[in-house]
């Protein structure tokens, strides 16, 4: 591809909602998994059907949609796979993602008319390697997250289609390939069930001190040695651009509406300006793309081996992504996304994390920057005023000056000072490590109604926990149950 030719920006949609936010906020592709043979088991995925519905979908807004099938299959999965994967062109699929050659050569047997994508699980790094997959009749190669520039220019001379990782979780492993999940949980990371265990706290044991244990590093949580920082290769794309590449790819099938709608807004906006106006106006727009990119849940960003330590980051050689302190931060909590306008110039939203009158918000829209504003007025469905939108995926009516498109996302920044509570509110202070609050945090998102869980301190590991009065007693017997060490504070 010529250097002037836009890359494709590839984002990813772990279920139906994903992928239409993925489009709206800008992706040109999406990738996605279905039921069987990726390597994201516990992402939404989807039928059959819900490929073509999602396939259809890409279409009409003239985009693509590929579809992973990028497990190291054994023998008995290949009976299934000789079905699926024509099925899967039927279905309107633009592409597969495959990481095993039985697979490739199944596909072109069954399935000839579908182009093949080279997963990086394959672990392509060099320009021979990428030479040998296109004469296999791959169409794109995804190059190995080990390489860095110069090594990426040097592949790059082949003569074939080129995608890297640009953004995103990383794993510890060689390009994905590891058995430590399956040697200590029976699950096997290169089929789709990673339990990441690169993520557990460790610490250092002595045959002849049983029973005692040391951290590798002087921390009251422990040693995170295999934990890796996630992927940002935003302020490099400069570097990237005179490659010729052919698409850069977002992480994230797991990872919610939020964190793909401003990480595509963010890349669609940098790709457009640097191709488009140029090196002077990306950098002058930089500082306000990285905020944005702060804003979602996220651990702490890395090049990762693009730059090999030459220069950047500053931490040294290699991908810099071992790291004790690579837990969960976000500057935002994701509240609500709006349906469209409603009678009396409201705005209807679906509410999904509580919120209440008083609050600031901020509106993330598909175009334009955010902006925020005062909760002055709520009502429910039946028209009757309410004081605060607690119930998961409910629907609540707001005042908004000046509107805000459909599909807009509604946030709560942590800088935002909170309104005071109503007396039906319980709020908690609670203390835990670091590493565990994204835990508690998704739990008690998970439990819907019982309230919310908001970070007040990270350093600290200190966190907010808000329900009211009536559900409180049942919340809290919930959290003590789990296998986390929560410190309760103070309880109002």
């Amino acid at each position: 591809m010529r250097p002037d030719s836009k890359p494709e920006l590839l984002a990813p949609a772990g279920d139906m909602e994903k992928l239409r936010y993925a489009f709206l906020f800008g992706a040109d592709a999406v990738y996605v998994g279905g039921e069987r043979f990726g390597l994201r088991a516990r992402a939404g995925n989807f039928s059959l059907a819900e490929l073509a519905e999602g396939a259809a979908f890409a279409h009409e807004r003239g985009k693509k949609l590929y579809v992973t099938v990028n497990v190291f299959a054994h023998e008995e999965d290949f009976a299934a796979l000789a079905d699926f994967l024509p099925a899967l062109s039927r279905g309107g699929a633009d592409g597969i993602i495959v990481s095993d050659p039985g697979v490739l050569a199944l596909a072109r047997d069954v399935a000839p008319e579908l182009p093949l994508h080279l997963s990086t699980q394959a672990n392509c790094t060099n320009r021979r390697s990428a030479e040998f997959w296109f004469a296999q009749g791959v169409r794109r190669v995804v190059l190995a997250r080990e390489l860095s520039a110069e090594e990426i220019r040097a592949v790059a001379a082949a003569e074939g289609e080129l995608e890297i990782f640009v953004h995103g979780a990383m794993c510890v492993s060689y390009s994905g390939r590891c058995l430590l999940s399956q040697y200590l949980t029976g699950r096997d990371a290169n089929r789709g069930e990673c339990a990441q265990p690169c993520r557990w706290e460790y610490a250092l044991t002595e045959s002849k001190r049983p029973g005692e244990y040391y951290p590798l590093e002087e921390d009251a949580r422990g040693a995170y040695i295999f934990n890796s920082r996630d992927l940002c290769l935003l302020p490099h794309l400069p570097l990237l651009k005179p490659l010729g590449l052919r698409s850069f790819k977002i992480e994230g099938r797991m990872k919610g509406i939020h964190y793909v709608a401003a990480t595509v807004k963010v890349y669609r906006e940098a790709i457009d300006t640097l191709w488009t106006e140029g090196e002077t106006a990306f950098a002058a727009a930089l500082p306000e793309w990285q905020a944005e990119l702060a804003q979602a849940s996220h651990r702490p960003f890395s090049s990762g081996f693009l730059l090999n330590g030459a220069e950047g980051d500053g931490r040294g050689p290699g991908p810099g992504q071992s790291d004790a302190e690579a837990g969960y931060e976000r500057e935002s909590d994701f509240v609500a996304r709006v349906l469209g306008p409603a009678a009396d110039g409201f705005t209807e939203v679906e509410e999904r994390n509580a919120f209440r009158l008083g609050e600031t918000l901020e509106i993330l829209a598909p175009s334009g920057r955010p902006r925020g504003f005062r909760v002055t007025e709520m009502r429910d469905a039946d028209g009757r005023p309410r004081d605060a939108a607690r119930h998961a995926q409910e629907t609540v009516a707001l005042t908004i000056p000046g509107g805000a498109p459909p599909g807009s996302l509604l946030r709560r920044t942590r800088a935002a000072t909170a309104p005071p509570f109503a007396d039906s509110d319980r709020l908690a202070r609670a203390r835990l490590a670091r590493a565990d609050i994204q835990m508690l945090v998704k739990y008690v998102e998970g439990l819907g109604h019982l309230g919310i869980v908001t970070t007040i301190d990270q350093q600290a590991g200190e966190v907010m926990i808000q329900s009211t009065r009536g559900l409180w007693p049942e919340l809290r017997a919930l959290i003590l149950a789990l296998p986390l060490r929560v410190e309760f504070l103070d309880e109002s």
